[in-house]
């Protein structure tokens, strides 16, 4: 078993907490949970995707260990994650009598992740909630840090509050019920963490993406002998961005860097209503936009751009955006949570590795947009 920590406060030890990255760890929850001084009355919160695959394996081991489960069935998709299911998911615990000590479990993607962590967040002013993703996306990004919250037709992730888990548990052996998409979606958030923090880290995804595709191709990628790349990748992001939220929880500096490809990421998703696009195949977008955008302003050479791109097309993501035109991705960005003083900002690169937060002009962002360097990360045709 790999344990990586997120250390956030050293006057507050009660605040740090661990990630688990083992297989077979769905049956080892319990147990965990009780060492962490959990107990009594929890509610396990998943879609009926994953609950009909992995939800009774949960329970089994919560039962174990002497818990009194209950199961929250949420719907699955981006465009659930609002405050009317959040407020679907209080009725229940109402209903069942949940109290302060006792705590929510997120058995799901992202989406699931977010909401289970909003509404423990908020339920009886804050309960403890529990970390379980099942997507590759949410066990190398949306798990680690404690963003919860849910969108607003507006924009994504508009509405909700910073509040850690007491721990995160990784069973990589979920992944082989994954559908190929959903694994191609996670590899872009892995591929961000080589741009803004590690060119090591990128540099061997570029040499070992051969490997890295033909093990997440199937149900046989995580045999103990093959699954090295795969296992590497998630223990490798949750290093990193537990280095990064131990040093800046709040995202009032260093933390911003994670946002790398969001803006336009985010604009992607909100303005095809979150049905497009998967959220990492959104960001795949938004990252050569921003190292576009980066080099247009002088700040990353051209090969960088290229590098990144190439790595992305190659690991099966959608690397330019759709219809949409320039005026409502400002319009849409406006709206974004890193405005400030009516200024985008972006998190820019100056190479593989080297990532800055900048503001950047409605004017110069609508120059790029409609000139050479933003029509290499838009289709030909897009108006």
């Amino acid at each position: 078993m790999r344990e990586i920590r997120v250390e956030l406060d050293k006057k507050a030890p009660d605040r740090s907490y661990p990630i688990f990255i083992e297989r077979g760890l769905l049956d080892k929850v319990g147990g965990k949970m009780r060492r962490l001084g959990l107990k009594g009355v929890c509610a396990l919160v998943t879609n009926p995707a994953v609950g009909a695959l992995y939800s009774e394996r949960v329970l089994n081991s919560l039962r174990k260990a002497g818990f009194s489960p209950i199961v929250v069935t949420v719907p699955d998709g981006e465009k659930y994650k609002t405050l009317k299911e959040v407020s679907r998911i209080y009725d229940r615990l109402l209903e069942e009598k949940l109290e302060r000590d006792s705590s929510i479990i997120a058995l799901g993607g992202g989406v699931t992740g977010d909401m289970a962590g909003f509404a423990a967040a908020t339920f009886l002013r804050g309960v403890p909630y529990i970390q379980i993703p099942t997507t590759l996306l949410a066990q190398v990004d949306s798990s680690v840090g404690g963003k919860t919250g849910v969108n607003h037709p507006l924009g994504k992730n508009l509405i909700g509050a910073f509040y850690q888990p007491r721990a995160v548990f990784i069973d990589p052996d979920v992944l082989k019920t994954l559908e190929r998409r959903e694994k191609n979606a996670g590899l872009g958030e892995v591929v961000k963490y080589g741009i803004i923090r590690d060119k090591k880290f990128f540099s061997h995804l570029e040499d070992k993406r051969e490997k890295l595709l033909n093990q997440i191709a199937g149900p046989e990628i995580l045999e103990k002998k093959k699954g090295d790349e795969i296992i590497r990748a998630i223990e490798r992001s949750c290093e990193i961005k537990a280095e990064i939220v131990s040093r800046d929880e709040k995202e009032r500096g260093l933390r911003s860097i994670l946002n790398f490809g969001h803006t336009f990421g985010h604009a992607v998703e909100a303005l095809t209503n979150y049905t497009g696009f998967k959220h990492g195949e959104a960001v795949s977008i938004g990252m050569v936009m921003a190292a576009g955008l980066s080099f247009k302003l002088g700040m990353a050479r051209e090969g960088v751009v290229k590098r990144i791109e190439n790595l992305l097309s190659a690991l099966g993501l959608p690397t330019r955006a759709p219809l949409l035109k320039p005026s409502d991705f400002i319009e849409t960005m406006r709206l974004d949570k890193k405005v400030k003083a009516g200024r985008v900002r972006f998190v820019l690169i100056k190479d593989i590795g080297s990532a800055v937060l900048e503001e950047v002009s409605e004017e110069k962002l609508r120059d790029f947009l409609r000139g050479k360097a933003g029509a290499n990360c838009l289709r030909p045709d897009s108006p």
